[in-house]
């Protein structure tokens, strides 16, 4: 779970990372729901395929709040199981879209990224509990989001592959 903080950071908080003219957003959204295999708990997100041989066994994902908000700091709750450990050399492929628009299409280095969590690689096999709180800055372009993040290890046989489809933010 330590590295799902990567993941579910990358799903939530990519998309705010772009930044423009300040803009008003209505704070009576509804939650977002995945539409897919959903990730259990109150998030946005859904996997990629059937989960069942992920080396990540996710059990609960909370994000809050649920949809983000821009300008407020959104707080990822997250518990989970390795199935094994996670070494040297894994990695996310990551892609970032703002509508039909790739914004970031990347391979970076899951362990590098551990770093932002105050982790290092290798990860024990074994229960994980993850609790992250992400700025998010107030200037969002209005929009809708996709953010796919496909974590693999160093023998790619995937940790786990996460989705999160049309997050959309609007103007006020």
């Amino acid at each position: 779970m330590k590295f799902l903080s990567i993941a579910a950071a990358a799903l939530c908080a990519a998309p705010f990372s772009v930044t423009a003219r300040s803009i008003d957003f209505f704070s009576s959204q509804s939650p977002i729901v995945a539409n897919g295999i959903p990730v259990e708990g109150d998030n946005p997100l859904e996997y990629c395929a059937n989960p069942s041989d992920d080396v990540l066994k996710i059990e609960k994902v909370d994000l809050s709040p649920n949809p983000p908000l821009p300008g407020r700091t959104l707080t990822i709750e997250a518990s989970g199981t390795l199935k094994q450990p996670v070494e040297q050399g894994a990695y996310v492929l990551i892609e970032v879209k703002y509508g039909l628009i790739t914004l970031i299409r990347q391979k970076v280095d899951l362990c590098e990224q551990l770093s932002n969590v105050d982790l290092e690689c290798p990860l024990d096999k074994g229960d994980l509990v993850l609790r992250k709180q992400v700025d998010l800055p107030s200037q969002i372009p209005p929009g809708k989001y996709t953010v796919h993040a496909d974590v693999q290890s160093v023998n790619d046989k995937r940790i786990t592959c996460l989705e999160a489809h049309n997050i959309e933010f609007k103007r006020g």
